[in-house]
């Protein structure tokens, strides 16, 4: 194993910076700065998110009360598509439907923005 991964008490591969978090987190358990904290008890929230760091990143916005972009762009998307549903068919839905595709396009663009700055 080298320097920078070693193995836990279950015998899981840890690298350092899981180690280091580790440690953290046991301090701050023995200090008590983790007791009648917000959901304590309570198992996570369901987060598909798929890096540490883009957890990271929305954890921090997320206790700063901001939204990313994409995640605007995606509540925009759904509420249009309610909307659609009481549209009989027509100019005016022709046009809801244009505003799905268009901040559909928007989503993805900042979706896409996010993976290349969190590649990079």
């Amino acid at each position: 194993m080298g320097i920078l991964a070693t193995e836990n008490r279950e015998g899981a591969r840890v690298g350092w910076l899981e180690r280091i978090a580790e440690r953290m987190m046991l301090k701050a358990r023995a200090e008590g700065n983790l007791a009648g904290l917000e959901g304590e008890g309570k198992p996570l929230p369901d987060r598909p998110i798929k890096t540490d760091a883009t957890a990271a990143g929305f954890r921090i916005m997320a206790q700063a009360g901001v939204l990313p972009q994409e995640i605007v762009l995606k509540k925009q998307v759904i509420a249009a598509q309610a909307r659609l549903t009481d549209l009989p068919e027509g100019p005016e839905r022709a046009a809801l439907l244009a505003e799905i595709a268009r901040l559909q396009m928007r989503q993805a663009i900042a979706e896409e923005a996010r993976r290349r700055f969190m590649r990079d």
